[in-house]
């Protein structure tokens, strides 16, 4: 039996999540391969864009272990669930802008992911297909009492550290999807802040834990270089919610 249960609705970690959480809702109501052309010159590369934050936590802090006290499977399953329902949500955002003539496949920088179902069998989608996939998968196993129980006294199974790493891998292709081929639209919608604090975020926590291999992640290593680096005091450029 692992120890009590913290709610995960009252994680203090959850407080950035949170501020990009708000805004995001409120925005919605707004208006390996190939690169996305519009997106070659990595726009999100440059520094008006990465200076721009929500937070200045310590995302270190954040992320790590707050207690012994605390399982750290239910801490993986508080934050990965967190994740799960805000990166569906930033992708929300521009969802209109991902359709299949203009993202024909699930690109991001060099790569085109493919989708594998449970037999194995390799399928080439168009990314809008890709992303409803990777949601449909990871809202099935959060939602599983069997998998991510809520329950005190309900153990977690064997196979969850790896059912983890297999939900993050899914998200972290879909936080560089939306980098690679709409930055631009997020920027339209003045959501470059919250989309930089929230992959930010991410990428401390899946490291913190070894939760997503290097290899998959290298593709994005110039942007989480910059966005998990501390900004100089003074430097921070706030998004202002209205």
């Amino acid at each position: 039996m692992h120890s009590q249960k913290t709610p995960r609705s009252g994680l203090s970690c959850k407080m950035v999540l949170q501020a990009v959480g708000k805004v995001l809702r409120k925005s919605k109501t707004k208006s390996n391969g190939k690169k996305a052309p519009a997106e070659e010159k990595k726009h999100y590369m440059e520094p008006e864009y990465t200076k721009v934050r929500v937070v200045d936590f310590d995302l270190k802090d954040l992320v790590s272990l707050p207690t012994k006290e605390i399982d750290l499977n239910e801490w993986l399953a508080s934050n990965t669930t967190t994740f799960f329902n805000l990166i569906n949500l930033q992708y929300s955002t521009i969802s209109e802008f991902c359709t299949g003539d203009t993202c024909q496949a699930m690109t991001a920088c060099n790569t085109i992911y493919y989708w594998y179902d449970e037999r194995g069998k390799k399928t080439k989608c168009t990314a809008p297909q890709y992303v409803d996939l990777v949601m449909t998968f990871v809202q099935k196993l959060v939602t599983d009492e069997e998998i991510f129980p809520t329950k005190y006294g309900k153990d977690f199974p064997n196979s969850f550290e790896s059912l983890v790493k297999k939900v993050c891998r899914y998200l972290f292709h879909v936080l560089a999807h939306i980098y690679w081929a709409h930055f631009k639209e997020t920027v339209a919608l003045e959501l470059q802040g919250h989309l930089n604090t929230l992959y930010a975020h991410f990428i401390v926590f899946v490291r913190e834990f070894n939760l997503v291999e290097p290899k998959e992640t290298c593709i994005m290593d110039d942007l989480s270089e910059v966005l998990c680096t501390p900004l100089p005091p003074h430097s921070h450029n706030h998004v202002t919610e209205r």
